[in-house]
């Protein structure tokens, strides 16, 4: 009976830690999510052109604790220009979530087939 009282005992710590980060994690989303524009410099490498261009969101949270860095990414354009999808190929992955986000609303110039475009995003917290 000790050891069954031992095993519903971790269980319940497990759960509250579990709960405990779920919460901290929508606490973090809500923050990032009214937080102000980017200073991110676009160093995208394509080789088709960008006729729509927006630039990622850099909240101010992220500024403030000096989280910077260079984010790589790979965006899947079909042949009418659109942006299908948007994988991230490396860098800090809190800063990825907006510069995909961003590249999400490039529009490209219409091509003869489906294109895989590398993009890059420095993030600075230099203004």
């Amino acid at each position: 009976m000790k050891d069954r009282h031992f095993s519903i005992h971790q269980l319940e710590r497990r759960a509250t830690q579990t709960l405990s980060l779920v919460l901290l994690a929508v606490l973090l989303s809500l923050v990032f999510a009214s937080a102000p524009h980017a200073l991110a410099q676009d160093l995208s490498k394509s080789h088709r052109k960008i006729l729509v261009m927006h630039q990622p969101d850099y909240p101010y949270v992220l500024t403030n604790g000096h989280f910077e860095g260079e984010v790589r990414l790979e965006a899947t354009v079909l042949p009418n220009g659109t942006v299908a999808k948007v994988d991230s190929k490396g860098g800090n992955p809190m800063l990825a979530k907006y510069a995909m986000e961003a590249v999400m609303k490039w529009k490209y110039a219409p091509g003869p087939a489906q294109t895989v475009e590398e993009v890059s995003f420095k993030f600075n917290s230099q203004r």
